[in-house]
């Protein structure tokens, strides 16, 4: 009987270990020929942090020997050890450990370290790996990927699709370029009537200042992955909402199910339902018109404000040329290709980085919002959430206690230098901007630099 026969044995643990639940990692420990013991996982199902297959087939040897030390035999297990089972290897006095998949993240025969090559512990054990490592390996994907579908089963559950909205498959946003976060969701807050809604929540809870990064058309919480990193490396937290229509959250079929304050009150409750204070906001395009909305319904809420290539839509200050151009555009090819847009703006975009910003969209039925979101910016005294941003004019204007930060990319041909200027002036107290030459609509695309200079300034 060789390895490969061992292995077998080792395997069958492991798919007993499966069976209950437990990662599949199975182990057999064999003298003279023969199988003396065998283990599986089993830490969940004891409460045990120590039961892993190597241990327990361990524990069943030296009983089985009458004998803590094990000389003279041999430990198969499907999946390299960590160095809690390596350390108990080694004190158990094997002659030899053979192991099949390599482990990356915690394997201590190799991957990570290799404590069996350490000359200077008293006790040197042999180490083979790699047999049988494809039938290990697959065994131990299946379970991941089992597990993966029934936890997003289980948030299905937690937030049903309505008959009226589509949701993004999830694989729509597996090995994103740069967007390592999990997604968080809810659909109980009352505006949303049961639509999910997805946003990104990471740092500490209770950090000095809450960054609300708002997205615009036809953008997600993709576009901040530059300037998230740099707002958590300075401690702070990072909370970046995706409007429904967009992202990762539910998507409505029919056009009419978008209006300015629907997505107003949704952010506002948002807001309350995950009680962000000390808040800096952060917002750029449709971020911006409808967050300079948000915080003179409260204000207490908000240190400062963060503001990039925007407009507030008072329906009595005529809209840009820019934009009525690009509002045309999108009238005349509703469906037009998000990842091209992208890419003409932002050169230095990779072709994966630009797709990421149509995964949210696998076809035309998921583009309700992109297609009336630029119709949708008020341009009448009459117009839904006009008289709400005027409110919002007067607000920064007289009432306005933060600090602002704005910055300007400067080859946007939408929501540019001059329509920029004309918000500075709004802003009571807003500095003097970062002029980013270089910076087209989407300045997060050049963030970094941005992100640098708020984690500084506020």
């Amino acid at each position: 009987m060789n390895d490969d026969f061992f292995m077998q044995r080792a395997l069958e643990q492991a798919h007993g270990a499966a069976s209950q639940g437990e990662i599949p990692v199975g182990a057999v420990v064999v003298k003279d020929g023969q199988i003396i013991a065998t283990g599986c996982n089993a830490p969940i199902g004891g409460n045990d942090p120590t039961a892993h297959a190597e241990i327990q087939a361990l524990r069943a040897a030296a009983r089985a020997l009458g004998n803590y030390r094990l000389d003279g035999c041999t430990l198969y297990v499907t999946l390299e050890p960590c160095a809690m089972c390596s350390g108990a290897i080694l004190h158990a006095r094997l002659d030899r450990v053979v192991f099949g998949a390599t482990d990356p993240k915690t394997g201590v025969a190799g991957s990570v370290i290799n404590l069996f090559a350490e000359p200077r512990l008293n006790h040197q054990t042999q180490v083979q790996g790699g047999v049988l490592a494809h039938e290990c390996a697959a065994l131990l994907q299946a379970f991941f990927q089992n597990r993966r579908l029934q936890q997003a089963q289980q948030k299905q559950a937690q937030h049903p699709l309505r008959d009226d909205a589509l949701r993004t498959p999830e694989s729509r946003f597996s090995d994103l370029p740069d967007y390592p976060w999990q997604p968080h969701y809810v659909s109980n807050l009352p505006t949303l009537a049961g639509l999910r809604m997805h946003y990104l929540d990471e740092g500490p809870q209770d950090a000095s200042h809450t960054y609300l990064c708002l997205h615009g058309n036809p953008a997600w919480s993709y576009l901040y992955r530059r300037m998230i990193p740099v707002f958590l490396q300075a401690g702070c937290r990072v909370v970046a909402p995706d409007l429904i229509g967009f992202g990762r959250s539910d998507k409505p079929k029919k056009d009419a199910a978008h209006s300015f304050s629907f997505h107003r009150q949704t952010l506002l409750e948002l807001i309350q339902a995950l009680d962000l204070r000390r808040m800096v906001l952060v917002v750029q395009d449709w971020g911006g018109l409808l967050g300079l909305t948000l915080p003179m319904a409260e204000p207490e809420r908000y240190t400062g404000l963060l503001v990039m290539n925007t407009t507030l839509g008072t329906g009595d200050v005529a809209l840009s040329p820019g934009f009525l151009a690009w509002r045309d555009m999108c009238t005349k090819s509703p469906n037009f290709d998000i990842a091209r847009l992208f890419a003409r703006g932002n050169p230095h975009l990779s072709a994966q980085q630009c797709a990421a910003y149509a995964a949210p969209f696998p076809d035309s039925g998921y583009r309700a919002a992109t297609r009336v979101f630029p119709a949708m910016v008020p341009e009448q005294i009459d117009s839904d959430g006009a008289a709400i941003s005027r409110q919002a004019r007067t607000f920064w204007q007289t009432q306005w206690q933060g600090k602002t930060l704005m910055a300007i990319g400067m080859q946007d041909p939408v929501l540019g230098s001059s329509v920029m200027e004309t918000l500075r002036h709004t802003i009571a107290g807003c500095s003097e901007p970062i002029y980013l030459q270089h910076a087209g609509h989407f300045v997060q695309e050049q963030g970094e630099s941005v992100a640098l200079a708020a984690t500084a300034y506020f």
